[in-house]
């Protein structure tokens, strides 16, 4: 007597299987429901119970100190060294610069194989550099090379394997020999750069992964194994570098392209920017979303929000928008505290780019104008 099992046709598997997500898709609107009703409250609302005041800012608080003029093309990314005083960044112009922060000086200006570029990073040590872009390519180039006859500084390795555009890059913190990137391929890939092979791919034929461009990644600066990436599936997704396969976690909330992720400085939380043109702040160990920064304007037109970074404290969240507005959000109680685009030295285009140095005594702004802009905490308040 046979013990085999009858075989289903083609049909019934696809039967099977649509049921099988209907009900999956039904237990995660369940799910996403009870939390949802398990949430009583949101950050600001708690710190409103507890008499917390918002951050003020004084005129002279923070301010435009200087502004770095020499890329003839919008500016896409930036990046500070450790050591806070340098920046790179990357331009339409299809160059890498290398700025003295402290002097305004370009230390190098480097030409780039591809002009497309759109993400540029240091490393650890601020010996590298490391763009992307349409080539989908992650190009490396050592500051201290010699220059070929032309004076440009020579690729000192790329990094091939996306099957998309490279839209941004990270290198492992305290480690100049591994760096991730995120691209529109829908992965994201940890790079042996010594070798130039891939370690990992997180995502792609993985369920877990995201459906569609990988527009930002974030590592962890309290364990450099987690790192947090944003999508134009709306959704920004948590990785473990150990176990490739599966995301660890799924957030969900934004209604657009999620354009920026960054951890919060604790390491549990991370912040994301969206199209949608709000900001939110996502708890790591719970999954919830604990704050949307969103700001109503009479026109009822939200601009998207292009980029984001944290104080070294957390209690600030500068956000660029699309508009040139460059918000400053008291990050406990969700109010905007100052508006660096309605200041009279701000960007005369949309900010790009931002990312605050190391130390937290700064912030830089890139934007479509070409120039970058170096913000400093002044008056009584040398950072926050």
């Amino acid at each position: 007597m046979s013990l085999s099992q009858p075989k289903m046709s083609v049909a019934e598997l696809k039967e099977r299987h649509l049921a099988a997500t209907d009900t999956l898709n039904n237990l995660k609107q369940r799910l996403n429901h009870t939390r949802r009703s398990l949430l009583d409250t949101d950050l600001a609302g708690y710190a409103r119970s507890q008499g917390k005041s918002p951050v003020t800012f004084g005129p002279t608080d923070l301010v435009c100190c200087r502004t770095l003029q020499g890329h003839t093309g919008k500016v896409y990314s930036l990046d500070w060294t450790s050591e806070r005083n340098r920046i790179v960044s990357a331009s339409q112009d299809g160059r890498l610069i290398v700025w003295n922060a402290l002097t305004r000086q370009k230390i190098h200006a480097i030409k780039l194989p591809c002009a497309w570029v759109m993400t540029t990073a240091f490393s650890p040590t601020g010996q590298s550099v490391a763009c992307g872009g349409l080539d989908s390519v992650c190009s490396i180039f050592n500051l201290n090379s010699a220059t070929d006859k032309d004076g440009n500084l020579p690729v000192s390795r790329m990094l091939s394997g996306h099957k998309g555009y490279i839209s941004s890059c990270q290198y492992v913190p305290d480690e100049d020999t591994h760096l991730i990137t995120g691209s529109g391929d829908q992965t994201c890939v940890l790079w042996d750069i010594t070798t130039g092979l891939k370690t990992s791919v997180f995502g792609g034929e993985f369920q877990s992964g995201h459906t569609a461009d990988v527009l930002s990644i974030s590592i962890n600066g309290s364990n450099s194994r987690i790192f947090a990436s944003g999508s134009c599936d709306a959704t920004a997704r948590l990785w473990d570098t150990r176990v490739a396969s599966r995301a660890v976690r799924t957030f969900h909330g934004h209604e657009g392209d999620v354009n920026s992720v960054k951890f919060f400085p604790d390491g549990n939380r991370f912040g994301t920017g969206s199209d949608d043109g709000t900001c939110r702040l996502f708890d790591i160990r719970t999954g919830h979303q604990l704050q949307v920064y969103c700001q109503k304007h009479s026109d009822n037109d939200i601009p998207p929000v292009t980029s984001i970074a944290f104080s070294i404290s957390g209690r600030l969240l500068f956000a660029g928008y699309t508009n040139g507005d460059c918000y400053v959000w008291d990050t406990l109680l969700a109010k905007v505290v100052l508006n660096l685009g309605s200041l009279q030295d701000s960007h005369e285009g949309r900010i790009s780019c931002l990312g605050l140095a190391a130390d937290g005594s700064a912030l830089c702004t890139g934007s479509w104008d070409t120039n970058l802009k170096i913000w400093a905490f002044g008056g009584h308040r040398r950072m926050v």
